[in-house]
């Protein structure tokens, strides 16, 4: 039994917009099937997608706080100038330059239109398989407790594990890398961007989440109500969801 990457939920006062920015960022494309804006790759909506992790961008009422993102996105690029290219084109589309402390660094931290701390990553070996998003990258007080977790929940395989940092990724090798960095504050604000998770067909959506909670998660209740998905944290408190397969 595991579960497998749905995509990746971001919070927005104007989803419609912040689909947009993405889409243009990762020239992928919009659809709109829905409330929410779903970023994918271009000719037609396909969803699980069986490669690449898409976002879907979803409306709140709340505007993000000022606090950093404890979940955000690596961008990959090919090269320098793809990376200098990227930058300026980003900043066209309304990403701003964000200071979240990282001194000098090779990669660039810019923040979407609604304040979404992301990262364009110089040109990596590891960059040029996943593009356009490099990786899904997670703050933690403890990344191999985490990889542990999210190892057992998903059937990623763990690439790596130190006390300050883990990597995992699909078990066939392709899409996003998943990461874990090490962290000295805890969280203590609702994640702005969070992963759905999607059991396999087959499998039985409310055993998968027994076994998540026998792993370490714990029941979410943001009023959601009567949902044919299931909130849930890890045992850092991250939140995420287990959809039911339609």
């Amino acid at each position: 039994m595991a579960l497998r990457p749905a995509h990746v939920i971001i919070k927005a006062l104007a989803p419609s917009a912040v689909g947009r920015f993405w889409a243009e960022a990762l020239d992928w494309h919009a659809y709109s099937p829905g409330v929410t804006t779903y970023v994918g790759p271009a000719g037609g909506l396909v969803w699980p997608h069986p490669v690449v992790v898409g976002l879907d961008v979803v409306p709140v009422p709340e505007a993000k706080t000022p606090e950093k993102n404890r979940v955000h996105l690596d961008l990959a690029t090919r090269s320098e100038a793809h990376q200098a290219e990227l930058v300026a084109r980003l900043k066209a589309l309304g990403a701003t330059p964000a200071d979240v402390g990282q001194g000098e660094v090779p990669w660039t931290v810019l923040a979407d239109p609604e304040g979404n701390e992301f990262c364009v990553l110089e040109p990596r070996e590891t960059g040029r398989e996943s593009e356009p998003i490099a990786a899904v990258v997670v703050d933690c007080l403890d990344p191999r407790a985490m990889a542990h977790f999210w190892g057992e929940a998903m059937d990623w395989t763990v690439h790596e594990v130190t006390d300050e940092h883990a990597v995992l990724r699909s078990a066939k090798d392709v899409g996003p890398y998943f990461k874990f960095l090490r962290t000295s504050d805890a969280k203590v604000v609702p994640d702005r961007i969070h992963l759905d998770l999607l059991p396999y067909p087959g499998d039985d959506k409310e055993a998968e989440v027994a076994r998540l909670r026998g792993l370490g998660a714990t029941d979410l209740d943001v009023g959601q109500g009567d949902v044919p998905w299931t909130c849930l944290t890890d045992p850092e408190g991250h939140e995420f969801c287990v959809l039911a397969l339609s």
